[in-house]
């Protein structure tokens, strides 16, 4: 495993790219609502993007081996999707909960950063699901600090999640970003205290959990990207891009309308 170790220049744009990534998310926030499209917010955001904050959609064709390119700009994973939604027909209707997945990149870096979204009243469960995926990120960026471990921030949001009733989803981590979208190291969102990897400054990373209303297991569509829980329980999650600091961390997608800390 190799971990690029980011400079002061590397850490100066990437703050750039994270809060554009962010600013888009609050854009598209005054559009979630019954009865619009997910590939209206596609659009929406692709428009944004391109035209007001010349960025480049970092999904759109993105393609890693196995997969075929990803047709749109955003993911949008409704409900029981758990990740990577290919936005569509489907028509967002009171009750449901969204994930909307924006990652930019600016002058070659890229921005990372994912929200929550109820369309109308959520239900109980889906508001308490929201809520615990949301606490289960904060603590585990929390974690981040030199000399702790990618074990110490997957117990955390692994503890803090089951203790809930709720599960961790495992196929699926956060990752090292920089110039590339994703690279070393995988940050798992389950495992022990103490374990993997140490941190240490210069590290930048995502860190987000996929957390399940029902059981952890998986399943992939033929579109060979969506993700949905086998079980088909709901499925949250949140994302923010995280740098290690000489003695702490530092939220690296953040922007006038990014929710409070927890």
């Amino acid at each position: 495993m190799t971990v690029n170790i980011k400079n002061k220049e590397d850490i100066k744009k990437m703050r750039i790219a994270g809060k554009l990534a962010s600013q888009v998310l609050d854009y598209i926030s005054n559009f979630v609502a019954p009865n619009i499209t997910t590939e209206e917010l596609d659009k929406l955001c692709h428009e944004y993007m391109v035209n007001v904050q010349e960025t480049i959609p970092a999904p759109l064709n993105y393609a890693p081996p196995g997969h075929t390119p990803f047709p749109k700009s955003i993911c949008t994973s409704v409900n029981n999707q758990i990740c990577h939604g290919i936005p569509g027909e489907k028509i967002l209707k009171k009750g449901d909960i969204v994930n909307i997945d924006i990652t930019v990149i600016k002058d070659g870096y890229h921005g990372d950063t994912s929200r929550m979204f109820f369309v109308g009243a959520p239900s109980i469960q889906a508001k308490r699901l929201c809520e615990i995926t949301y606490e289960s990120m904060w603590l585990g960026i929390k974690q981040v600090k030199p000399g702790n471990f990618l074990g110490d921030i997957g117990f955390t949001i692994q503890n803090h999640a089951e203790k809930n009733g709720f599960s961790v989803v495992r196929e699926f981590c956060g990752h090292g970003i920089g110039k590339v979208f994703h690279e070393d190291p995988q940050i798992l969102h389950y495992g022990s205290p103490g374990k993997g990897l140490k941190l240490e400054a210069g590290m930048i990373f995502t860190i987000e959990p996929m957390i399940n209303a029902g059981k952890k297991d998986i399943k992939i569509l033929p579109d060979g990207w969506t993700v949905v829980t086998k079980d088909r329980s709901l499925s949250a999650q949140w994302e923010h891009t995280i740098l290690v600091t000489e003695k702490s961390y530092e939220v690296m997608t953040l922007s006038a309308g990014t929710p409070s800390p927890f």
